[in-house]
């Protein structure tokens, strides 16, 4: 099968849709497939190309057996809608560009958000004459009205069309929660034209007994219990939580709070903490993937974190597979399937989103308690190797994309 996969985000970037994205073509590659991932050059979350990459119209790679197309994009910091919006219309129309030098392909995937990634899959779809999956992993528009970066209403009305374009066009719809399948379902939306692939953990690179390679004595976190937020500093996540958490208890000398990770808000962040003045956080920003393995062995307890709205009481942040699978307690600030999934595996303790008191009270609890600690992780190893193992949710996906060409 020769798959063509459009995403915005791919390695070296960090962020979950470029790991999510490498490890299903990975795992497709060593299954005997063709596969072919176009993207920009990696630039995300700052807008600055990284060290050994350059910014050029059309440029091969390969990466595990992947070939890598990147394109020519406007690049733009993960901040300020303007230029963001210029950034993703961009690449829509690089891919469509493009499109007559890829190679030829039996189906095409495009992955949203970003949004014009994702329609960019009707377009390059009809030119190679194949059909086309749409992933979905965020609801958009609703995810960007509900941060408030759009108020603008007859922008909503048309992003609300293109939505229910590109559902109506698609050949198969991939969204990543069974929350996303009901909202398509109430949209008017088939229910056997879609098809849910929850996220996962690479069980291979993400295990239980990797070494902290000396980062707790390097950072002088050594003795301390270490609480540890990865990934996007967002309008999303609402990280002044873990500050104002880390305010109520800077008496305690147990507990530092590590946050690790970029985005549009962490220069806020770091001037909130230089105002409260606390000594009991620590902003690492954004680290490589090869680091993550020693990083989340050297945490103690995960936080995962989210603004207390209705639409992320959808969404299932891909970092608590990863938490689970190296075997550590997860404090979970997110209501709804991502709450049930933690309760269900016995992996961690839910708060109230936004609710610095009750962060700050439960990550105090798990300080003073090593066995309750040590059965959350283990609830949660077995839970992920269970049910959300990449490899076997790759296999499922491949699966999906032969029975979409029988079809055709």
């Amino acid at each position: 099968m020769r798959i063509l996969f459009l995403s915005h985000y791919f390695p070296p970037e960090v962020n979950a849709p470029a790991s999510r994205t490498f490890e299903h073509c990975r795992e497709w590659v060593r299954a005997g497939h063709d596969v072919t991932v176009v993207t920009c050059a990696p630039n995300h979350p700052r807008g600055e190309v990284y060290e050994g990459y350059e910014n050029k119209l059309f440029q091969r790679d390969e990466l595990d057996g992947i070939r890598v197309v990147r394109l020519w994009t406007y690049l733009s910091a993960n901040e300020g809608f303007l230029k963001r919006t210029m950034n993703y219309v961009s690449f829509m129309f690089a891919c469509i560009l493009a499109t007559p030098w890829l190679p030829k392909t039996d189906i095409v995937i495009s992955t949203s958000p970003q949004f014009f990634n994702g329609l960019a899959g009707y377009f390059v779809s009809r030119l190679k004459r194949g059909p086309w999956v749409l992933e979905i992993r965020d609801l958009w528009p609703e995810s960007i009205l509900a941060v408030g970066a759009i108020r603008n209403q007859t922008l909503i009305r048309i992003l609300r069309w293109l939505e229910a374009f590109a559902y109506r066009k698609c050949d198969r719809i991939v969204p990543v929660t069974d929350a996303f399948e009901r909202h398509m379902v109430e949209m008017g939306v088939r229910a056997d034209k879609i098809t849910v692939i929850k996220n996962g953990a690479s069980l291979d690179f993400y295990d239980a007994d990797a070494s902290d390679d000396g980062l707790r004595e390097e950072l002088g976190l050594k003795g301390k219990f270490v609480a540890a937020y990865f990934g996007t500093h967002g309008m999303a996540h609402h990280l002044e939580t873990v500050l104002e958490a880390a305010a109520r208890l800077v008496a305690d000398e147990r507990v530092v709070f590590v946050l690790v990770g970029d985005g549009a808000e962490r220069v806020r962040l770091e001037q909130q903490l230089e105002s409260m003045k606390l000594d009991n956080v620590l902003m690492l920003g954004q680290q490589p993937k090869v680091k993550m393995p020693a990083l989340w062995a050297m945490c103690d307890a995960s936080l995962v974190l989210l603004r207390r709205t209705d639409l992320f009481k959808t969404v299932i942040p891909s970092k608590i597979f990863e938490a689970m699978a190296m075997a550590k307690p997860i404090v979970i600030g997110v209501e709804g399937e991502s709450k049930d999934i933690i309760e269900a595996a016995g992996a961690g303790i839910a708060i109230t989103p936004e609710d610095a008191k009750g962060l700050a009270s439960t990550v105090a609890a798990l300080a003073a308690d090593a066995d309750a600690c040590d059965a959350y992780g283990r609830g949660g190893k077995a839970y992920v190797h269970a049910n959300f193992d990449r490899k076997v949710l790759a296999g499922r996906y491949e699966n999906l994309l032969s029975e979409v060409l029988e079809q055709q």
